[in-house]
């Protein structure tokens, strides 16, 4: 039998990797863990019972998303709306469930600051995924128009962080 804290660990592995689905069998349960472009049920299976649905948030991602099928619903309905987005401009979208940090450290200036011009190879912000700090670059020439995460937030993958209006 699985433990929850082995499957929260098994998605971030996943989440993390370019693999897009895992199959795992341990003491006749079976574990499939699928990265899904939507919300997507994954299966655990045992030898002795039914299958049990396990719910993920979209995309298969951050330890609070693996909850019991009751509790799983009322999660999702709850999340904010996301703000209207101008089409012309551009979003810097986290590529990884992690922390936002918009600093080098705490006592540090922050990377960028709405206003800021960037280069595709601007490093915008950092993101801690499993004690590994990830730079992220805007990908884009442009104005920083809007910082949409505050420092030391919990971000999601495909999240938007910032809003830049390209050059």
């Amino acid at each position: 039998m699985f433990k929850l804290n082995e499957i929260k660990e098994l998605i971030k592995l996943v989440d993390q990797t370019s693999v897009h689905e895992v199959e795992i069998e341990n003491e006749g349960t079976r574990l499939l863990i699928r990265k899904p472009g939507k919300t997507e049920i994954v299966n655990v299976q045992t030898s002795a019972a039914p299958i049990a649905p396990v719910y993920a948030a979209a995309p298969v991602a951050a330890p609070a998303s693996v909850q019991a099928p009751a509790a799983a619903a009322p999660a999702q309905a709850e999340a904010p709306a996301a703000p209207a987005i101008d089409a012309s401009l551009h979003k810097i979208v986290s590529p990884m469930v992690g922390t936002f940090y918009s600093s080098p450290s705490p006592d540090a200036a922050a990377f960028v600051q709405k206003g800021a011009r960037v280069t595709d190879k601007t490093v915008v912000c950092i993101l801690e995924a499993m004690k590994l700090m990830n730079e992220i670059e805007a990908e884009v020439r442009g104005e920083i128009v809007e910082v949409l995460v505050e420092n030391g937030q919990l971000v999601e993958f495909g999240q938007p962080l910032f809003l830049v209006k390209p050059e």
